[in-house]
């Protein structure tokens, strides 16, 4: 179990809190809205009424111990910036900040912050990905011009094994794990020589430019 603070309880700020207590993990969530204290309470370790751009009230309620932090302060970029200050003055060792701008974003990159989350544009750039591509499924950008992509299995490869499509060959894309949708089984290290099925996704790596050439055969 880690222990992570989170500053800042807005749609963002309150599901990732959720999200951490559900996967088991001592969750501290402040703001200073009582309400939405209120609203997260039944769903982390502890949640509680405080500002969280302060050092010694983060302290004061056990920010201190934290492993990692996570900031979602809106629109309010000062709040932001001095929220992920107050993180680094108590030795928090991992600093995550939704940015609202690129601006904001290369604030928040000169003074260290482990990741910086855009969600509405990383949300933009998914569902754009999704909608432009029937094949695609899911997907998860990793740097630039790189991803994993969830896509159907195309038509003429149903029946064949990955060893004989030879993807990387041919695409410069892997597959790293195949899921099949009717027993809902992931199987993370495919047998290279099993026959494809209707029923099957493929979550495959590589360049989005090679990625969308083994899309359009779907």
């Amino acid at each position: 179990m880690q222990k992570f603070v989170v500053v800042g309880l807005g749609n963002f700020g309150a599901s990732v809190a959720e999200a951490l207590h559900a996967a088991k993990h001592d969750v501290l969530a402040v703001d200073t809205n009582a309400a939405l204290v209120d609203r997260i309470a039944p769903f982390v370790g502890r949640a509680v009424v405080t500002d969280g751009t302060s050092a010694p009230a983060l302290e004061r309620v056990g920010a201190k111990a934290a492993d990692a932090g996570v900031v979602s302060t809106g629109d309010d970029i000062t709040a932001s910036i001095l929220a992920t200050m107050a993180l680094r003055d108590l030795g928090v060792g991992e600093v995550y900040v939704k940015v609202i701008s690129l601006e904001h974003a290369r604030v928040m990159a000169k003074l260290g912050v482990t990741e910086t989350v855009f969600p509405e544009r990383d949300s933009g750039h998914r569902l754009a990905t999704r909608i432009s591509s029937r094949a695609i499924l899911n997907y998860v950008q990793l740097g630039a011009g790189f991803s994993i992509q969830e896509m159907a299995v195309p038509g003429p490869w149903i029946g064949q094994s990955l060893r004989g499509l030879e993807l990387p060959r041919r695409f410069r894309i892997s597959v790293i794990a195949v899921h099949d949708v009717l027993t809902d089984e992931m199987i993370p290290v495919p047998d290279p020589n099993a026959p494809l099925k209707e029923s099957d996704t493929l979550l495959v790596a590589g360049k989005d430019e090679d990625l969308a050439r083994a899309a359009k055969l779907a």
